[in-house]
């Protein structure tokens, strides 16, 4: 994980990060239901995840939240509850809730355990994920980012960590799943997660197809860029000039152009693989640039095409026309 990224996390003073080693535990089954008013509404799967400062708490909760999970960060425990009552009367829309949580005074910790027996008195299924990482980890990660702890005070960064372990040794022994991030990095924490909670699905991945014109500048959010240039330009054919690449006779004159139709095979192959190596590396979204002159034809016409394929295999798609009716 960056510097920068360290930067945000702790920022908004949820430390969350590169982590590195772990352990495990069960987890609890679902299916329960709750008294809601709307008799029998099934109940939403719950997960808590909790952990020390600078343990990755943000890593697990963005990768919940990729695999589809409803996460809310840093909600007062007493509204846990009420959280997921009003999740069992989505009538299946929030189906499932990961609420972060961090213990910054004992009156705080007070509320998350009456907020525990409440769900449990309603027998409502939870799990616990408890990040847990080792001292000297989490000062190289406090000094690295020049942020002081949450709890340290007037004290030093270790006062605060000692601090925080202590008002969280009672979570942590009730915890279902402990990850001790000490070594791992932020790739394999996400792994961690998605073997506990992804199932046997392989992970969703997300792309944006973008055209654009590079007399305008690359995309600065571009992952992989696209360059279509070495196609004839539609733009030097008088009567295709005042079209754009949505237009049929362009796109049939592009992709009739010697290399047109190979380079989108290919390279539409060449996307299976580096789609297959991100889902590896826990990364759920990318974005591919289209660019031609000015991002009217040859990057329209081929993002188009580009795009089908790539819903074909299955990746949710999303088609942008960046500088399209620019000029």
């Amino acid at each position: 994980m960056t510097e920068h990224e360290q930067e945000q996390e702790h920022n908004q003073q949820h430390e969350h990060d590169r982590t590195d080693r772990a352990d495990g535990a069960g987890h609890v089954s679902t299916g329960t239901t709750i008294e809601t008013g709307d008799a029998g509404a099934a109940i939403p799967e719950l997960v808590i995840i909790s952990g020390m400062s600078g343990a990755g708490r943000s890593t697990a909760a963005k990768c919940l939240e990729d695999l589809g999970w409803f996460v809310v960060d840093n909600l007062p425990p007493a509204l846990i509850p009420t959280m997921v009552e009003l999740g069992a009367r989505s009538q299946g829309n929030v189906a499932r809730i990961a609420v972060v949580v961090d213990v910054r005074g004992r009156r705080f910790f007070d509320n998350l355990r009456e907020s525990l027996a409440d769900l449990e008195a309603k027998h409502v299924t939870r799990r616990i994920v408890f990040l847990e990482s080792s001292d000297d980890a989490l000062v190289r990660r406090f000094e690295s980012v020049r942020r002081p702890h949450p709890l340290q005070g007037d004290g030093r960064i270790v006062d605060g960590i000692a601090a925080e372990r202590d008002l969280l040794r009672e979570l942590r022994g009730d915890a279902d799943l402990v990850i001790d991030t000490s070594s791992l990095n932020v790739h394999e924490l996400r792994a961690k997660m998605d073997a506990q909670f992804a199932g046997d699905e392989e992970p969703e991945l997300r792309a944006t197809v973008m055209s654009f014109g590079f007399k305008y500048g690359l995309p600065v959010d571009a992952d992989l860029v696209v360059d279509c240039r070495f196609l004839p330009n539609p733009h030097w054919v008088p009567e295709l000039r005042p079209f754009t690449g949505l237009n049929e006779e362009v796109s049939a004159y592009v992709f009739d152009q010697p290399g047109a139709k190979e380079f989108l095979n290919q390279y539409t192959e060449l996307l299976q693989l580096v789609a297959a190596g991100y889902r590896r590396e826990g990364k759920r979204y990318v974005t591919i640039a289209v660019g031609c002159t000015g991002g009217k034809h040859r990057s329209v016409a081929m993002s188009e095409k580009l795009a089908a394929r790539l819903a074909t295999e299955g990746i949710e798609t999303v088609l942008v026309h960046r500088d399209m009716g620019r000029e």
